[in-house]
């Protein structure tokens, strides 16, 4: 079997900065994981557009920056099938150990894993056809350096495809729980270029800082859809305060006094998004891809691209 698992530890040599983003998202790896089936299908509208940017089709070796519990890597293995590849990639742990574990019991043999930041990939130039991140790029501690990293490994006219979301009050799915407890905790004040969720869901934000990297054709597309499950309130309630790092610290600040009146004022808030014993949240979110400007070679000194890929 050709999955396998080349880790490298990360927790010696990155700042303290990005070591609490990590701690946090390490303790968020067995939530993802318990809720792994329900997050892939609420956010499988993503993964197809993020194929659909990247133009993956059959053969190719394709890079997956920051892929979490295992998506998009698990729908991409299926579709470059054997004769392609599947790099995944995560800072975190968890998350790789995660992802091996399912891609071992969906008997998956074309995904690798590397435990490594996307702003220091261990690969050499031009070893992959596209590059995709799905709701990664918000969370990357130096997103330019990252961007001119997927790009430095892409192969010259190769697509890279990022998906981020959206403004937080075009997602309740976010805002219906965190506004109903912002109104019983201190909320200091944010920076909106450290990493969260909407870190880049202004127009042009992250757009600019891959074009800003070196590539081409940078465009952006906004992408509505649902968020839906067949789950109740409660279940929703419980989905989100175990997948969030951000609401379990939130949490943590509430009295147990507060808490029936909180999940109360959420349970009212989010009733709307709950019909027929089923959830529908309206989600927006943006696809952000560019392509590999492509290098020329200077043939009389005999120098020409690597060869590429991952078969072995």
């Amino acid at each position: 079997m050709c999955v396998r698992d080349e880790s490298i530890a990360l927790s010696e040599m990155i700042p303290e900065e990005q070591k609490k983003v990590l701690d946090a998202w390490q303790t968020s790896a067995r939530y993802w994981e318990k809720h792994r089936a329900l997050i892939t299908r609420m956010f499988a509208p993503l993964t197809s557009a993020l194929v659909e940017e990247a133009r993956i089709t059959i053969g190719q070796d394709v890079l997956d920056i920051g892929g979490g519990s295992g998506e998009p890597s698990l729908t991409i293995s299926s579709i470059v099938g054997p004769t392609g590849s599947v790099m995944y990639t995560d800072p975190v742990s968890g998350m790789v150990e995660s992802a091996q574990a399912e891609a071992s019991r969906q008997g998956r043999t074309n995904i690798h894993f590397k435990q490594c930041s996307a702003d220091k990939l261990p690969f050499a130039d031009r070893t992959f056809d596209a590059a995709v991140g799905r709701l990664s790029a918000m969370f990357f501690l130096d997103p330019a350096t990252a961007m001119r990293e997927v790009l430095r490994v892409t192969l010259d006219g190769g697509y890279v495809s990022f998906a981020v979301w959206g403004p937080k009050k075009a997602n309740p799915f976010f805002s219906t729980i965190t506004d109903v407890i912002d109104q019983f905790v201190e909320v200091s004040a944010e920076d909106p270029d450290a990493p969260d969720a909407f870190r880049f869901a202004a127009h042009g934000k992250l757009a600019g800082i891959l074009e800003k990297a070196g590539a081409k054709d940078v465009i952006e597309r906004q992408i509505n859809f649902q968020i839906e499950a067949a789950i109740s309130v409660e279940q929703f309630w419980q989905l989100r305060t175990e997948m969030s790092e951000t609401l379990r610290g939130k949490m943590a600040r509430l009295t147990p006094a507060q808490l029936p009146t909180v999940k109360q004022a959420v349970a009212d808030a989010a009733q709307r998004y709950f019909l027929s014993g089923a959830m529908s949240f309206p989600a927006e979110a943006l696809i952000v891809s560019g392509r590999k400007r492509s290098i020329l070679v200077d043939t009389t000194h005999g120098s020409a691209p690597q060869p590429h890929g991952y078969h072995q």
